[in-house]
């Protein structure tokens, strides 16, 4: 019983509630960033490059069974590298903007905290600083 109280008061914490947010947020996000990748950055990737499109590259390990109809008995066994060299491209754009969000944000943060910022306390008047002379030389007495 004592389990599902501890799971309880977890799950009920602002932080969970916070997480499960920036999970939603986090998805529409990476929908947003993965059609910048796949609709706008690799199409000019590939006009960059001569048309290459990496997510077809593969070497072939072992060629696919064909009988005499040209039916396929057993599929090609391929290594898919483009599709890894796709993968960290995404990544790094990915991160990047990831980067960029966050930058901008933190600015935005620190202008607002800058904006709101107590004003510094007032400068110590005259006699301010003559009792605290005073004071550190009683202190200094043996």
């Amino acid at each position: 019983m004592s389990f599902w109280k501890d799971f309880k008061e977890f799950a009920m914490k602002g932080n969970v509630i916070d997480l499960a947010i920036a999970v939603v947020i986090g998805g529409a996000f990476g929908k947003i960033v993965g059609s910048l990748v796949n609709d706008v950055l690799m199409p000019l990737l590939g006009l960059l490059t001569g048309g290459i499109n990496f997510s077809d590259k593969k070497i072939v390990l072992q060629e696919a069974q064909v009988d005499a109809t040209g039916k396929i008995l057993k599929p090609a066994n391929t290594l898919n590298y483009g599709a890894f060299i796709q993968s960290v491209i995404d990544f790094l754009i990915i991160a990047f903007c990831i980067f960029l969000a966050i930058r901008a944000l933190q600015r935005f943060t620190r202008k607002q905290t800058r904006q709101q910022a107590p004003p510094p306390p007032p400068a110590p008047s005259n006699e301010e600083k003559l009792l605290a002379e005073i004071r550190d030389l009683l202190k200094s007495r043996p």
